[in-house]
């Protein structure tokens, strides 16, 4: 039998999957990481914990599927994006935890910049937005957090990248620093139209460019793992940031098709095809893949924090012991109450982005219960959700179905009002690790395991779909109440760097 390896390092865990030809997954296995909050608004992971549970739910999802590395035709890499992570170059060992895609860290980095008049030029070569979302202004926070780290990362001695590029060179044992055209797009300092890493605003940034990985395509063969980390040599031959994996696991092959991934955070993505849209109304122009037929364009709206509240629920206030308790609690009730949550927990994403706002839980009475605040918290997923739509709307990119995966798309209530609010269709997908089944499928291209999208598209299947049952008129009242409470929570923290 030939497989592929899916290794998927996700914001609050890492997972695998084992894909077969047919595309059906025949292990898999998962496990938490743990998460710093070091200062206020700042997100830390630990890099060698991100590389020691990789490679340890990959060797689980082996066994799960009875399958030995030497049966595997590829490995597939998908990542959380954005994420930050400097190292040296002889040793290998970070100079800095990981900087998470949440932190704010470096906003007062990007408040210069956008004094400086420098946003419509990032703009413009880069389709995002100056944020401290992005990796670039992460970069160079860290280089000055880090005594003498400048002068190494000038004389040669240091490197840097998002998790996929970490992972590849530590399981090369630092032979190959790469990274695909998806996770590169998304630094702040690539530009997508020309596809190279942009020496002025690099210069910018005062980021040297010996610190950056090689772009290459998403599928095709990159490197070959050592035989330490599963039992044998590898290939590793797809790589994608999670969110372009999962629009390609959806099987969003043409222009207007949509994804929405509902994981930490939630990420709306469209294909536009050859083309980088106009990133307009707090949406993001970005690269989607290459698999070796020129570049495919994405619009996206990120939304930071929707699962991670649930997250908050049970582990920051203790008022469930699993995701799982939050549908039952949301459906014993008729309805919200008046009570909405913000979860502005480290500011707010497209298409606000106000990186000063923080969470606010407002509409509280003597009668609001545990069971308010779960059905408020799953609300906001599908108000932030709303606000991603009506974004591409206002950008020229209706949608009229929308595809979902992710953790989330478990809970029945909140599929059911996500179609409610939305007031389109909602089509949950059957492989519930869509960005990890798209990293398997770019790896499987990637060594001719399959031969074309079209041969994918016809492993696409429907677990559920959801019809909108809320007229025009009760969407529009609850969605206008979630306008009100973001309005009270823009702007609360202090702009202070």
């Amino acid at each position: 039998m030939k497989a592929v390896l899916a290794l998927d390092q996700g914001t609050t865990g890492s997972s695998a999957i084992v894909c077969d030809i047919d595309g059906s997954v025949r292990g898999a296995a998962d496990r938490e990481i743990r998460q710093f909050y070091p200062a206020s608004g700042h997100v830390e992971h630990d890099p060698e914990e991100i590389f020691a549970t990789t490679v340890a739910v990959g060797r689980e999802a082996l066994r799960a599927a009875g399958v030995d590395a030497r049966d595997l035709a590829a490995i597939g890499i998908t990542n959380q994006r954005e994420t930050t992570i400097v190292w040296e170059r002889a040793t290998g060992r970070p100079i800095h935890p990981a900087v998470v895609w949440q932190s704010r860290a470096s906003a007062g980095i990007c408040e210069r910049l956008r004094a400086q008049g420098r946003e419509q030029l990032f703009r413009d070569r880069t389709g995002l937005v100056i944020d401290a979302y992005f990796s670039g202004t992460k970069i160079r926070w860290i280089l000055d957090q880090v005594p003498h780290a400048q002068d190494r990362a000038e004389a040669g001695e240091l490197l840097c990248g998002t998790v996929d590029s970490w992972l590849v060179w530590k399981l090369t044992a630092g032979r190959v620093h790469a990274t695909d055209l998806s996770n590169a797009s998304r630094t702040l300092v690539f530009d997508i139209h020309r596809r190279v890493w942009d020496d002025e605003l690099l210069g910018i940034l005062g980021i040297p460019r010996a610190m950056l990985p090689s772009a290459v395509r998403s599928s095709g063969v990159v490197a070959v793992t050592d035989a330490a980390h599963f039992g044998s040599p590898v290939t590793v031959a797809g790589i994608a940031g999670d969110q372009q994996a999962a629009l390609f696991g959806q099987g969003c092959f043409e222009p207007g098709e949509a994804k929405n991934t509902y994981g930490t955070g939630c990420f709306l993505l469209v294909n536009t095809g050859t083309r980088a849209a106009s990133p307009v109304g707090g949406l993001l122009a970005t690269l989607a893949w290459d698999i070796g037929n020129g570049p495919r364009y994405a619009l996206e709206g990120s939304a930071f924090i929707t699962g991670a509240a649930v997250q908050w629920l049970r582990d920051g206030l203790g008022i469930i012991a699993s995701a799982d308790e939050t549908e039952a609690l949301a459906t014993s009730l008729t309805d919200n109450a008046g009570v909405y949550l913000v979860p502005a927990f480290t500011g707010l994403g497209a298409p606000h982005w106000d990186p000063y706002a923080r969470g606010l839980l407002i509409g509280i009475e003597r009668g609001t219960s545990r069971a308010h605040l779960a059905r408020a918290t799953l609300e906001s997923i599908a108000y932030q959700t709303r606000d991603l739509v009506e974004a591409m709307r206002g950008a020229g990119q209706p949608i009229a179905v929308l595809r979902v995966d992710g953790g989330g798309t478990v809970n029945r209530f909140l599929m059911q009002f996500q179609a409610d609010v939305l007031g389109i269709p909602v089509e949950v997908a059957r492989v519930r690790e869509t960005t990890a089944l798209g990293a398997a499928f770019l790896a499987g291209l990637g060594v001719g395991l399959w031969k074309s999208p079209d041969e994918l598209r016809q492993r696409r299947a429907v677990a559920a779909r959801y019809e909108p049952a809320m007229s025009v008129d009760q969407r529009d009242a609850k969605y206008s109440g979630w306008l009100r409470a973001v309005e009270r929570a823009r702007g609360w923290a202090s702009s202070a760097p």
